[in-house]
């Protein structure tokens, strides 16, 4: 029997209804949030003609759509799209076009992204496919697809999240909407082209180019697009094997820029452990029909989680013998990142942005996960606590987000990749899977992948699912939620007293603030807070762990076992997203017992010293005494734990010679002979940790204190490096890569402009990207009035890439000519800068060129700058409200402070 076309069936109806179809037509306005939800895209054909010689491209997007209504026209996005034929067909039953009629595309809203097409009549509910021809220059700020250069070659490659797929191609740019696609790209003959799928044909055209076709993907947002095209090298990888969760090889290679091939063999080498590692997790089998790894020459974001072609910067894949060794790491920290994301934000998504947290913070919790099986010694256990105690640095603040904050323009959608999506979020993942235990919440995520693979889910689905699995109910319901719908950071209050015959812990719940803020403490979380405790005279190893959760604002917690001489930590294991305080008596016995802690509580307990003391609560030499007892530690974390309370000592809080001198001391005392031990140069067997130490000491005591021993040592070292070879080009390679930045740093601080012109003229023939990276650092660290002038001109010339500008800026305002100087060069060359780095990474810029001040003027100078053009510089506002904020507090803590407390 012949089936009517649904399309036919949906317009029949509606003509036996009382109302004509032009009355039900939509009478809107462009939306500048979420589309409408009366049409929906199906899937989609992309065709692009790219050259990256060029500075522009052609392309057809060809996309399937379902109208759920009658309608005369319907919104979708672009940006700096010009659509030269817009067409509509009718689609028939077997999902051809049978019907083809003209239409108007028209931009609705330019700054948002919004377009309309135009049908000039209206069509009843149906199947249609739409039909758009564009041309557009490629993009000059990292988004969209965009061109870059490496070596005097020219590269063409994707970066389409958040809201930048727009700029690529014309289509329904939010995440709910998941298609499969179809890419198809027409290149020059000599040029290698990728995406997110393997390529299935390659046809030579009758002018000498080729078309290359790509396999259909899953359904995928717009925001995962993804493909690259020039003279790229790629490099065979070693199969992923199968596994008991995937039946077959899956291929694996590296993409990188021409010449550079061999630095992809360590990433590639480690990448199948870490997808097996994922798939036993998971119990999912990698979900894509093949992975590339791609190290690009200029790069907006750390990297990309594109399913089938995840693309980082350069400097984490391009690795050899002599990389620093943080490269290293954090190459493998940030590879098992984005290969994380294949489950959960590729396979599953959020729907709408208010949600990225699902997939950044999961990604974040996860990679330490991965790291701390197959790298135990990198010590991501430790790694995540750190994370955690930097987002409450800014969660403190009265104007920051909430981790699931609503999302209502494209300003929103930019700031909501920060401290507070990523390693709060990750915080509280691990204090969640702390109270449910680990296999529980384990079996609550591999049920919430399998329910909605390839599909869309929210943060109140994985709620659900990890409450339905554990049998925990509403009360982790609230609990989990009070953490995500709300600002702020606990803070729990103890003390230890006796109430009829038993020990009893009182515990205090309020939202901890810095002192001098305006905020209010009168919040409340769901806390699970667990407590470690024990005698003084036994060891560590008899202490006892008891966890509550706490959901009222106070409440007793009996302790047993336990006696009125009992040492404690309110926050065993240091899992739980909070900081805390104790009574007087109950600090003694806990500083008392600090050495005898796990590394992980070791650093709660900086946490609870540096928080103490922004609170008010304590003052500078509490700070130094805390900082000598932990100093000893053989932990690299913990034994810098700190470093930056000592460092904002110096710089805010010191105004004397004495009371600098005062700082110089302790900070020798503590760690010069410490590093003189470990020496400047690596040495064979040693440990990874160690060399990661060594630049940790060496930029606190050469760059922050100016420790005379330090710079000398580091300016010896750059005589090496400074002189020419055969080539005339300097002799990078011959020092330590891990002090490469702080050797030229000193040199260029005690030396001048002649070592200035120099590391200028390297840069610009330099294409090593860790180097490039000390070289910008050293740059902006010239201290002297005209040698700064110069090195922050150098991060609006064409030799800066676009996404190194901000380590350049970065390094001028904390170890150049300061904060003052940066700021005022920023208002003189605005307009330069933000032409370079374009809107999507205006938030950026305020903490960028205006952060670390201390004073009121500072306050007043971000204000007077940024208040008028928030609505120009998209993504901005919240951004220099934290930073206006961050100075305030500053200055309120200096003024608070005695002026002779760090002589004590």
């Amino acid at each position: 029997m012949r089936t009517i076309p649904r399309f036919i069936l949906t317009a029949l109806a509606m003509s036996c209804l009382p109302l004509t179809a032009h009355a039900l037509t939509p009478d809107d306005s462009a939306p500048l949030g979420k589309l409408p939800d009366w049409v929906q895209p199906l899937s989609y054909h992309l065709d692009f003609r790219v050259d990256p010689s060029k500075q522009d491209y052609t392309g057809i997007s060809l996309i399937d759509i379902e109208l759920k209504q009658p309608a005369d026209h319907i919104w979708l996005h672009g940006e700096e799209l010009t659509v030269t034929q817009a067409q509509v067909a009718t689609v028939g039953q077997k999902t051809t076009p049978t019907k083809t009629i003209k239409a108007k595309y028209a931009i609705a809203a330019e700054k948002e992204g919004v377009a309309v097409l135009n049908f000039g009549q209206v069509l009843p509910a149906g199947h249609y496919q739409v039909k758009l021809s564009f041309k557009t220059k490629f993009n000059q700020q990292l988004q969209g697809v965009y061109k870059v250069s490496f070596q005097g070659q020219p590269y063409v490659m994707t970066q389409m999240e958040a809201i930048s797929a727009r700029y690529g191609f014309p289509g329904f740019d939010e995440p709910r909407f998941k298609t499969p696609f179809e890419l198809t790209l027409t290149v020059p003959k000599d040029l290698v082209a990728v995406a997110n799928t393997r390529q299935v044909s390659d046809q030579k055209t009758k002018d000498g180019w080729r078309t290359v076709k790509f396999a259909p993907t899953k359904p995928l947002p717009t925001y995962l697009v993804a493909f690259a095209v020039g003279p790229w090298d790629v490099t065979k990888g070693p199969d992923i094997a199968p596994t008991a969760w995937r039946d077959h090889v899956t291929p694996l290679r590296g993409i990188s820029p021409h010449g550079t091939g061999q630095k992809m063999q360590h990433a590639l080498s480690e990448t199948p452990a870490i997808v097996h590692t994922l798939e036993e997790y998971f119990g999912f089998g990698y979900p894509f029909d093949k992975l590339d790894i791609l190290g690009a020459p200029d790069f907006a974001a750390g990297a990309m989680e594109n399913p089938g072609l995840v693309t980082f910067r350069d400097y984490y894949m391009l690795l050899d013998k002599d990389s620093p060794v943080s490269l290293v790491q954090t190459s493998f920290n940030v590879n098992a990142h984005e290969i994380s994301h294949q489950w959960f934000g590729d396979t599953v998504t959020m729907p709408w942005w208010d949600d990225i947290w699902l997939n950044e913070a999961f990604a974040t919790w996860m990679q330490k996960k991965v790291t701390q099986k197959l790298h135990p010694e990198y010590r991501a256990d430790l790694e995540v606590i750190e994370g955690a105690n930097g987002a409450m640095q800014s969660d403190s603040l009265v104007s920051v987000r909430r981790i699931r904050q609503p999302i209502i323009n494209n300003g929103d959608i930019d700031s909501a990749f920060d401290g507070i999506t990523y390693q709060k979020g990750a915080a509280v993942l691990n204090m969640f899977e702390r109270y449910l235990g680990a296999d529980t919440f384990r079996k609550g995520i591999q049920a919430h992948v399998q329910q909605h693979q390839f599909g869309n889910a929210t943060a109140d689905d994985l709620i659900a699912t990890l409450a339905k699995t554990s049998g925990q109910g509403e009360h982790f319901v609230k609990a989990m939620q009070s953490f995500l719908d709300q600002p702020g950071v606990p803070l729990v209050e103890t003390s230890l007293s006796n109430k009829d015959g038993k020990t009893v812990l009182h515990v205090k719940q309020q939202r901890y603030l810095p002192y001098g803020s305006t905020g209010s403490v009168n919040q409340q979380w769901g806390i699970p807070v667990c407590v470690r405790y024990g005698e003084p005279t036994a060891a560590i190893a008899d202490s006892k762990v008891q966890c509550e959760l706490l959901e009222q604002p106070e409440g007793d917690i009996v302790l047993k076992g336990a006696t009125a001489s009992s040492w404690y930590i309110p926050n065993a294991d240091a899992a739980g997203y909070y900081r805390f305080s104790l009574s007087n008596n109950d600090w003694a016995r806990l500083n008392a017992q600090v050495t005898t802690l796990s590394d992980a509580e070791q650093l709660a307990y900086a946490d609870a010293i540096d928080s103490a003391f922004q609170h008010g609560d304590i003052d500078a030499s509490v700070v130094l005494t805390a900082a000598k007892q932990l100093a000893t530690s053989k932990t690299r974390e913990v034994a810098t734990a700190l470093i930056p309370t000592l460092t904002w000592l110096n710089k805010y809080l010191a105004k004397t010679p004495a009371e600098h001198a005062q700082i110089t001391a302790v900070a020798r005392d503590l760690y010069l002979a410490r590093l003189q031990a470990l020496g400047y140069e690596r040495h064979d067997g040693e440990s990874e940790d160690a060399g990661l130490l060594r630049a940790t000491l060496t930029d606190f005591l050469a760059l922050d204190i100016k420790l005379p021993e330090v710079r000398s040592a580091l300016l010896s070292q750059s005589e090496k490096t400074l002189k020419p070879n055969a080539k005339g080009t300097l002799n990078l390679q011959v020092v330590n890569a891990e002090l490469l930045g702080d050797i030229l740093s000193v040199a260029v601080q005690e030396q001048g402009r002649k070592v200035l012109d120099q590391l200028i003229q390297e840069l610009g023939r330099n294409g090593d990207p860790a180097q490039r990276l000390s070289l910008l650092a050293a740059i902006g660290a010239a201290s002297q009035k005209e040698d700064a002038e110069v090195a922050r001109n150098v991060a609006i010339d064409e030799r800066v890439k676009v996404g190194e500008m901000r380590y350049l800026l970065n390094s001028s305002r904390l170890y150049g000519e300061g904060r003052a100087a940066t700021w005022d060069w920023f208002v003189r060359n605005h307009d330069k800068v933000l032409k370079r780095t374009g809107s999507h990474t205006s938030g950026r810029i305020p903490g960028l060129v205006g952060g670390n001040g201390c004073s009121q003027e500072d306050a007043d100078q971000l204000a007077a700058f940024f208040e008028p053009r928030v609505k120009e510089l998209v993504g901005t506002e919240r951004s220099f409200k934290q930073t206006r904020e961050n100075a305030l507090l500053c200055k309120a803590l200096v003024d608070k402070q005695p002026s002779a407390a760090i002589l004590k």
